[in-house]
């Protein structure tokens, strides 16, 4: 019925069976922003928002959020993190946040970068709400992925 490999073929949502799959190295690389106020900005640098450690907390909370992707987004298999990484570059009016994630596995990790992505600007979000309700989160997207099948895939810019 379809090409999509999510639909079986009279259509209904399945897992997708990876058993076949050959073991690779994957690795997977996403970015998102948050915009906001400069003065939110400021408190995050200067460590002046009462919630505390606005960077470092979201640091964990994307990394936690990349080992349950598979909780999270229906038919995404469980995958054996070999690393997850989260770089957040502070301006004066936001915060770009830079996720890589890897694995050795028959499935590629891009959910997982994504997620580990949105869920770091949400926590960030949620630690300077208080100091900015108008934030904009958005420009999510996967730069990158390599192994599988089929093979390195770049962004264009």
């Amino acid at each position: 019925m379809s090409e999509l490999t999510h639909l079986d073929d009279s259509g209904a949502a399945h897992m997708v069976d990876v058993a076949g799959k050959a073991i690779t190295a994957r690795e997977a690389v996403a970015r998102g922003r948050i915009a906001m106020s400069r003065e939110a900005a400021a408190a995050i640098r200067e460590g002046s928002v009462k919630k505390g450690d606005v960077l470092a907390t979201a640091r964990i909370a994307g990394i936690m959020a990349a080992k349950r992707t598979a909780e999270l987004i229906p038919l995404c298999h469980p995958l054996p993190l070999t690393r997850v990484t989260i770089d957040l570059d502070l301006d004066a009016c936001g915060v770009t946040a830079t996720a890589t994630a890897a694995t050795e596995g028959k499935t590629g990790v891009e959910m997982e970068a994504l997620t580990a992505v949105s869920v770091a600007l949400l926590t960030l979000y949620d630690m300077a709400k208080a100091l900015d309700k108008g934030m904009i989160l958005g420009d999510i997207r996967l730069l990158a992925k390599t192994g599988g099948k089929s093979g390195d895939w770049r962004a264009t810019p």
